[in-house]
């Protein structure tokens, strides 16, 4: 059996490493091999000159190789291939990064991986025609970093280096998308399905989204968002289309349960994908960096016929069938970004200046498989009522099906969007506390954040920039991160651990 070390996820085996075979389904052949694509790229990024081809096989390339993006080796053999034909072998091996003083392996590890989050948003972003300089350099600045043997006093300030860089990312995605398709208004989504054909659409992707609505125009075909899509129904050049109808199930972990012998057509357009199931194998297209074995990939040309044929052929259900979500509810309301909740800013900054707002939680990150995540649900349960919810990404299906009421006209539960929507939600903070003349850490805000994933890494490295102290994170702290790593964290932002609801309510409450 082939070996294998990868622990950039939460679900890494024993929360140490996956040695013979990912947690998340991809081999140790797939593994080593995304293994040699991160080192080629490092290659790459040395030896090339920075320019917007090099660019964008270092932005794709990394993307390729974030948790649950891509399961076909024959793909990621190919990007091997390409990109040994513009920069040569490469002559650093990434294992080497794997098998160095912990601490190094720690600094370096935040490093790679946050930079994999911003290639995610640079991606999306580049695909709507928005770019940065300073965001495309950086990735040949950090590649070329974790190649090079630095001390940790030169690689702590390009961690939090990391996390400045993603909120360029971040800002320029949330321009990118709000420029092409309109600022998010509320908007209440049924998770109920009518009969007749569909297409579930997951992933992240809003022009993805967008062509697959315009291709359907007329055809007699509805469209439901699943998992990190569901916010693209507040998007108003989205929204006007009749046939996005709903939301189709809960998050992404549940899609091996949810999509078994579904009668619509699935569209993966990023992760996460899971290891498709041959009960709906036949179902599944993916497009952009996301491809699995023996699953039909729709190329560079979005031509989603055989989608749409495919949904057609299925003929989706007989009758409308009543779907909830993980709580029983059947209605998910989102279009709270920064536009929406700053035009309401009034009345929160009133409400928390009369009492009526004591306090305002932001409960959000990635959702995920391993038992003790059902704490984010316990927690927003057990939230005061006068107390807000801010929520993005896909942690939000823990409760965002539960209906908690308003403080003055504003919904306790605000959904702020995807995972690069964090963005927001800094906007949101940075005003508020302008408004109330403090820092961002003197607000009655507290963050309770899930991870997963890498973008939830550049996430984390952000709100480290920003000098956001008080972070509780869970459902466990990150493999890679060496405890004397973490014990700067702890010191210098006194990040911690989740505990259980009622302790961490009582300690944040006083």
């Amino acid at each position: 059996m082939n070996k294998m070390f990868c622990f950039q996820c939460e679900q890494t085996a024993k929360c140490q490493g996956c040695t013979f075979g990912g947690v998340c389904g991809k081999t140790a052949d797939i593994a080593n091999l995304q293994d040699k694509l991160t080192s080629s790229l490092i290659k790459l990024a040395n030896v090339a000159p920075v320019n917007d081809k090099n660019t964008k096989i270092l932005i794709d390339g990394l993307f390729t190789t974030i948790t649950n993006v891509n399961f076909d080796g024959e793909t990621i053999q190919k990007m091997v291939d390409d990109v040994i034909e513009n920069a040569g072998n490469p002559d650093f091996n990434i294992q080497s990064v794997w098998d160095c003083d912990e601490d190094i392996r720690s600094l370096k590890s935040l490093i790679l991986f946050g930079l994999k989050g911003i290639a995610a948003y640079a991606h999306h972003a580049r695909i709507l025609g928005y770019k940065d300089e300073a965001v495309d350099k950086f990735f040949y600045e950090a590649l070329q970093a974790i190649s090079k043997d630095l001390p940790t006093s030169e690689l702590l300030p390009l961690v939090l280096k990391t996390g400045e860089i993603n909120l360029k990312c971040m800002e320029l995605l949330d321009k990118a998308n709000t420029e092409t398709y309109g600022n998010p208004v509320p908007t209440k989504v049924t998770t109920n399905i009518e009969k007749g054909p569909f297409i579930v659409v997951t992933g992240h992707d809003l022009h993805d989204l967008a062509l697959l609505l315009e291709q359907t125009k007329g055809k007699g075909i509805n469209i439901y968002t699943h998992g990190e899509m569901l916010p693209c129904h507040a998007y108003p050049e989205l929204k006007k289309y009749p046939q996005l109808k709903g939301n189709f199930g809960t998050a992404w972990q549940n899609q091996q349960k949810e999509f078994d012998n579904l009668p619509g057509a699935i569209l993966f357009t990023t992760n996460c994908i899971m290891p498709v199931k041959d009960s709906y194998k036949d179902r599944v297209f993916t497009t952009s960096v996301v491809e699995f074995p023996d699953c039909k990939h729709i190329g560079n040309d979005k031509d989603f016929t055989p989608v749409i044929n495919k949904a057609l052929e299925l003929g989706g259900y007989d009758k409308d069938v009543k779907m909830t979500g993980i709580n029983g509810g059947d209605v998910l309301t989102v279009g709270f970004g920064h536009h929406t909740v700053m035009s309401v800013a009034d009345k929160v900054i009133n409400s928390v200046k009369s009492g009526d707002l004591k306090h305002i939680f932001l409960v959000g990150g990635c959702d995920g498989a391993k038992p003790g995540r059902n704490y984010y649900t316990e927690f927003v349960k057990q939230t005061p009522s006068d107390t807000l919810i801010l929520t993005l990404a896909c942690g939000k299906f823990r409760f965002n099906d539960l209906d908690l009421g308003d403080i003055n006209g504003i919904p306790r539960i605000l959904d702020m969007g995807q995972c690069n929507d964090a963005y927001s939600a800094i906007k949101v903070a940075v005003e508020l506390s302008k408004a109330f003349n403090c820092s961002v850490n003197e607000l009655p805000l507290s963050l309770v954040l899930s991870w997963y994933e890498q973008k939830a890494v550049c996430i984390l490295l952000t709100l480290l920039y920003l000098g956001i102290e008080n972070i509780k994170l869970g459902p466990t702290l990150p493999a890679f991160v060496s405890p004397n790593v973490l014990q700067i964290l702890v010191d210098k932002f006194k990040i911690a651990p989740i505990k259980t609801p009622e302790e961490d309510l009582k300690e944040i409450l006083g």
